[in-house]
């Protein structure tokens, strides 16, 4: 916060509004025209206590930000936040993760999605400057603020209005779209700052800004009602805002919660950025698992001509120094990916692929670390033998993984310098 921001105490329940600061002024990024004097002022909230904090949050020695500054490329600004991305979700509890994004209060989930954002560009530009987080915010407020412009005695006049009032003000007036399928992989629909410079995103950032503007609306006192949002699930719908009143069991699927966003905005770039986009398995470890030829070819994946030559020539591109491409994703940001996930505590599986990416960079020992975790992890959880068989070529390749990461350290003891297969600092494009 900056140092003439004020803090106002809201009520006993811990929470506090804090006044959002005066513009911050970027050429690269401009700001919005000012709010007129008559605007009500903006807050956001934030929540100083009342959740269970984690008893400890483990330092698990994560690789990348050490391989590129060993390169000679300065990460302080990508260190600094992903701290700032932690100390905001070790706020998280237990009943705050299962919390709906529309009424959560410990976690700032704008400023979380941008620390994401800001790491993110700090890898891929070697920016001497940090993305303006609070500049971005700022514009995240001005959306509620220009609603309230927009806001008229019809929209009063029933729920239904009001909601339909802010659809159109979101999607018609301001001109937010959800991105088509194909274009995923295009980084302006998957972070925050570009979802709202270019007003086109994907499914999960269009709701975080919805549920932004309700909370700040609720805040305001312009909302009086439990609302949920309706998160589809299919490729061309347009998230949605709901009386909770009128909700249906049919609405239980599509409710997003602060976990569920999490874990789809990080899953989204971890899908479009994973080196090892083309094979005819849909899971990412495979692709990557068959890149290391650890998957026997009999076992009824078969991969055609074109998806073989896919597989070898991103094996060769890591081979050359290559570490993004056009369409083939982007080591950096998938492995900044994975890690933030762990940190997010998901799916034991988010080791297993980090390993897998690790091994691809020469991180061998890095790598047979965090595949020991993921078996720790699964043992300890104590679930039944999976019969997809999927999954068991999923377990299959871990083994040989295994077995092979422990062969190399018996035969080179991991003196082997890591940098050797190390491509995350070379700056060779492939255009």
């Amino acid at each position: 916060m900056s140092s003439a921001s004020s803090v106002l105490v809201a009520s006993s329940s811990f929470l506090y509004w804090i006044r959002k600061p005066s513009p911050f002024k970027f050429s690269k990024f401009p700001s919005t025209p000012p709010v007129t004097p008559s605007s009500p002022k903006c807050y956001r909230v934030v929540c100083r206590g009342g959740s269970p904090q984690p008893a400890s949050f483990p330092d698990l020695s994560f690789a990348l930000h050490d391989a590129l500054e060993s390169t000679g490329i300065d990460t302080s600004h990508a260190r600094e936040a992903r701290k700032s991305f932690v100390s905001q979700i070790k706020k998280l509890s237990d009943i705050e993760r299962e919390t709906s994004i529309c009424i959560n209060r410990c976690v700032d989930l704008g400023r979380t999605s941008l620390f994401i954002a800001a790491e993110d560009d700090s890898l891929i530009s070697h920016s001497s400057v940090p993305l303006p987080v609070d500049a971005f915010l700022e514009r995240l407020d001005d959306l509620s603020m220009g609603y309230c412009s927009h806001y008229n005695s019809a929209c009063r006049s029933s729920r239904e209005n009001f909601l339909e009032s802010l659809e159109k003000y979101l999607y018609v007036k301001k001109g937010f779209r959800r991105s088509t399928a194909n274009n995923q992989a295009e980084p302006q629909a998957l972070d925050l700052h570009s979802v709202l410079t270019h007003r086109s995103g994907s499914a999960v950032m269009l709701s975080l800004i919805h549920s932004e503007i309700l909370k700040m609306l609720r805040l305001w006192g312009l909302l009086d009602f439990d609302v949920e949002i309706f998160f589809p699930h299919d490729p061309h719908g347009l998230p949605r805002a709901y009386d909770k009143q009128k909700s249906k069991e049919s609405d239980q699927p599509h409710i997003m919660t602060v976990q569920m966003l999490l874990e789809e905005i990080l899953r989204n770039l971890k899908d479009a950025f994973w080196p090892f986009q083309r094979g005819a398995a849909d899971s990412l470890f495979l692709r990557a698992a068959n890149a290391a030829n650890c998957i026997d070819k009999f076992n009824g994946f078969e991969d055609s001509g074109y998806q073989l030559a896919s597989t070898k020539a991103a094996q060769r591109r890591l081979d050359w120094g290559v570490w993004t491409s056009v369409h083939f994703g982007d080591m950096r940001r998938a492995l900044s990916a994975c890690e933030r996930l762990i940190l997010l505590r998901t799916d034991p599986k988010e080791m297993r692929d980090y390993s897998i990416l690790l091994y691809h960079c020469g991180l061998y020992e890095q790598a047979l670390k965090f595949l020991k975790l993921y078996q720790d992890m699964k043992s300890s959880s104590a679930q039944n033998p999976s019969t997809d068989p999927v999954s068991n070529l999923e377990e299959d390749a871990v083994k040989k993984l295994i077995v092979r990461l422990n062969l190399i350290a018996m035969e080179e003891g991991w003196t082997r310098p890591w940098y050797v297969r190390n491509y995350l600092g070379n700056n060779s494009e492939p255009w």
